[in-house]
C-alpha cells in the first residue's frame, strides 16, 4: 500500500504482541507501508490503545499477558463503538485452531507464526477494505 498524497498515514494499525522482536519488526514493515502504527505490547494496553486511539485494525497476537489476543477481539466487538474495528489474529498456536477459534471470538481474518510479510501486508489491507465498504 501506498502512502497517501501528503504523507498522510492510509490507515492506522495498532500491532499487539508480547516478543519484542515481531513487535519491532511488524510495526516497521507496515509503518514502511504507509500506515500509521501504533505498538502494544500486552493484551490490556492493545485494550487501553483501541480505546484511546481508534485504529483501523488491529494485529492481535493471540498468547499476551494480562489480556490474550482472543480476549481483547472478544471486548473490541462487544463495545459499540469499537465493534467496526478490523481484526487479524497472529499467532503460532497452530494453523486449525486459529482458523476454528479465530472467527468465534469475531476476528475477520487470521495468520500464522512464522508468516510471510506479504500475507500479512495482504490480510490487513484487505480487512482495512472491507470494513470501509460496510
Amino acid at each position: 500500500m501506498s502512502k497517501a498524497a501528503a504523507g498522510a498515514p492510509t490507515a492506522t494499525v495498532l500491532v499487539a504482541d508480547d516478543d519484542p522482536q515481531i513487535l519491532a519488526m511488524v510495526a516497521m514493515r507496515l509503518g514502511n507501508r504507509g500506515y500509521r502504527v501504533l505498538e502494544a505490547r500486552d493484551g490490556t494496553e492493545a485494550l487501553k490503545l483501541a480505546r484511546n486511539e481508534r485504529p483501523d485494525l488491529v494485529v492481535l497476537d493471540v498468547m499476551m499477558p494480562n489480556m490474550n489476543g482472543w480476549e481483547v477481539a472478544r471486548a473490541l466487538r462487544g463495545d459499540a463503538a469499537l465493534k467496526s474495528m478490523g481484526i487479524v489474529m497472529l499467532t503460532a498456536i497452530g494453523e486449525r485452531i486459529n482458523e476454528l477459534t479465530s472467527p468465534l471470538y469475531g476476528a475477520d481474518d487470521f495468520i500464522d507464526k512464522p508468516f510471510s510479510f506479504e500475507d500479512l501486508e495482504k490480510k490487513v489491507q484487505a480487512v482495512i477494505e472491507k470494513r470501509r465498504t460496510r
